[in-house]
């Protein structure tokens, strides 16, 4: 049975808790606010079942065909704006829903926690548009986009390597209606870390926000900012360096134990497309460099690259080798670094001020400059 003793060999993907067949698994939430699966000895059958749906213990082949990458955006303007990156990930849900199929991915419920969920109708895909900066529970939508499958829905499946990871291994079979989209993922946060932030923003603002918005566009695509509006009319719009999570976030303060060594990074992957921002467009591509968004997309399947072509007339589109994306997104194949003060981090952020602690662990960028000179003078 599936048992949890060094938290870095587990992602959260959920797929045990979905695949088993006594509902005897729960995910509890640890001290850092993630998700473990904790196992009822009193109802366990000793299946194993959930050892074989884990995607660390039991690695999946990955794709076999060549995998294509290009540098797209969405023509629509206003869906590229409102999109983390080029807005292609609305192009591909639009097209399952308009062939009367299903989208699962990450969206916010009403308390603003980060859940996974499937919606079936256009006005639906705003909720899971765009970046949420923390870990999405998965609950039992693996179990929903089976039984979708099963009666012939075409379903799409966004999530992180490692969710759609866990929804693979919990299939166990490929579904000629599945498309599944993964992400080139820096790591997740902790959705503790998460919620104490809302928590810090609404205390500061003497009111419930309505809106968050983690990567708001009005200064430009790379210079993305972190906005709230608040029900009381007054809003919280910081750019990225200057916001007290994505310092933490961007400095790999509060991320999953397993993203420091993460298991599913790599050009090849068992999803059918890879999305993400395209880091570095301005010198590789300039001419689709206008600071509104451009996204990576990344084709790793047959099935992918039909759908993806099948959209090319939406799109400004130019492929690109694979060399080119690994010198500007290193998070492709490479897992941060684990920061030697991170568990203090961690331990101080579930009780002290939030600007405190983040300001004592998370140096502002313009002056970790300074503080990396002052080494290199003092110690040459």
């Amino acid at each position: 049975m599936i048992e949890v003793i060094d938290k870095s060999k587990c992602s959260g993907c959920h797929s045990c808790y979905n695949i088993c067949p006594k509902n005897c698994i729960e995910m509890l939430t640890d001290e850092e606010g993630f998700l473990y699966p904790k196992i009822n000895k009193n109802f366990c059958i000793n299946c194993g079942k959930c050892e074989v749906a884990c995607p660390i213990i039991k690695p999946l082949e990955k794709k076999q065909e060549k995998t294509i990458s290009y540098a797209a955006y969405n023509k629509n303007e206003n869906i590229r704006l409102n999109s983390s990156s080029g807005g292609i990930f609305t192009l591909i849900a639009e097209k399952i829903i308009e062939n009367n199929g299903v989208c699962f991915g990450a969206s916010f419920d009403e308390n603003f926690n980060v859940i996974h969920k499937c919606v079936s109708s256009k006005n639906e895909l705003e909720t899971l548009r765009g970046s949420k900066y923390a870990q999405s529970k998965i609950a039992d939508t693996y179990e929903q986009a089976e039984s979708f499958l099963k009666n012939g829905k075409l379903v799409l499946f966004t999530g992180t390597p490692c969710q759609i990871n866990g929804l693979k291994a919990f299939l166990k079979k490929d579904y000629d209606n599945l498309y599944t989209q993964d992400l080139i993922c820096h790591g997740v946060a902790s959705p503790m870390v998460w919620n104490k932030y809302v928590d810090f923003r609404t205390i500061a603002a003497a009111s419930k926000p309505l809106k968050i918005s983690s990567r708001q566009k009005k200064f430009g695509w790379k210079r993305y900012s972190v906005l709230f509006l608040f029900k009381n009319n007054t809003e919280y719009l910081k750019n990225h360096q200057d916001d007290l999570l994505m310092r933490a976030f961007l400095q790999d303060m509060c991320l999953r134990p397993s993203c420091y060594n993460c298991s599913f990074r790599g050009i090849e992957r068992c999803a059918d497309i890879t999305l993400a921002d395209f880091w570095g467009i301005q010198n590789i591509l300039p001419e689709m460099d206008d600071d509104k968004g451009t996204s990576l997309v990344i084709i790793h399947s047959n099935k992918g690259k039909e759908l993806f072509n099948s959209l090319k007339s939406k799109m400004v589109t130019k492929q690109v080798d694979n060399s080119v994306i690994l010198k500007y997104n290193k998070s492709v194949s490479i897992s941060p670094k684990f920061p030697t003060q991170r568990n203090l981090f961690m331990s101080e952020i579930q009780k002290n001020n939030f600007k405190r602690v983040v300001n004592k662990y998370c140096v502002k960028r313009k002056f970790a400059f300074l503080r990396y000179l002052k080494h290199k003078i003092f110690n040459s």
